[in-house]
């Protein structure tokens, strides 16, 4: 196989995939790991994907058109309910809590503790309707225009979340790096600062899909975040990277009893 057919068949299983190890490619292609370095690095000059610790990820585009409600709005990722399921045991009774419009975000909703009185904040109609029902949660619905996505996170919405304080607010993007904490537009990147202000404490949750990867609006710094939970897959260096500034930074494991304090 010629080495422009390799990385062919490199670029389109991280197509599929989002996510290669170059000691996988190695096996599958029977060649060194050197040898698959070097096609990473070619392709990576190339633009065609970002090197990581261990292989590579997708290339991604600085400015990131969000997903659709349906795709984005799920049962989630593996990654993704571990890290939401250690995220909501750091609430507690009666706390107020601020929950976006984030893929991850909704995820969150399905752990809320049963019977456990909260004070629930939200600037997502999806996220709003999924709560109403809950007896022990008090929900809130910040005013604004209402996007297709059924988001709300114009100006209007940003004076709106003046008004309150929250004890936690659970601060996600499409971009969470040593960088900041990214969004798709300046007007997201400005309502989530204003609820960066409003809060008492900030914990950052991220997959390792959004870790280490920059956007077009910043949201805010990454020393904003009081804590950062993303998932066992996300990029050794990236981590080192915020850990460095301070953050602390909570992986959680497969097992999703267990997590592991970095």
């Amino acid at each position: 196989m010629f080495a422009e057919e390799r990385r062919e068949q490199i670029l389109a299983q991280l197509e599929q995939e989002k996510r290669v190890l170059a000691k996988d490619l190695a096996e599958k292609f029977q060649i060194s790991i050197d040898s698959i370095r070097r096609d990473l690095s070619i392709m990576e000059k190339q633009g065609l994907l970002k090197k990581t610790h261990g292989g590579a990820i997708s290339s991604r585009k600085v400015r990131q058109v969000p997903r659709p409600p349906e795709m984005r709005y799920g049962e989630g990722s593996p990654q993704g309910n571990a890290i939401a399921k250690l995220a909501v045991s750091y609430l507690r009774a009666n706390d107020t809590v601020f929950i976006g419009s984030g893929a991850i975000s909704y995820v969150l909703l399905k752990y809320l503790p049963e019977g456990m009185p909260l004070t629930i904040v939200t600037n997502s109609i999806r996220v709003a309707d999924t709560l109403r029902e809950r007896e022990a949660i008090e929900t809130y619905l910040i005013g604004g225009r209402v996007k297709p996505s059924g988001n709300i996170t114009d100006v209007i919405a940003n004076e709106f979340i003046r008004q309150f304080k929250f004890d936690i607010s659970f601060m996600t993007g499409g971009g969470v790096s040593e960088q900041g904490i990214f969004a798709s537009t300046p007007e997201v990147a400005a309502f989530l600062r204003a609820v960066a202000s409003a809060s008492r404490r900030r914990i950052g949750i991220t997959t390792h899909r959004s870790l280490g990867n920059d956007g077009f609006a910043r949201a805010g710094q990454i020393g904003d975040l009081d804590m950062l939970i993303t998932d066992w897959d996300a990029d050794p260096e990236a981590i080192e990277r915020i850990q460095t500034l301070g953050v602390k930074v909570i992986v959680a494991q497969k097992d999703e009893e267990d997590h592991e304090h970095v």
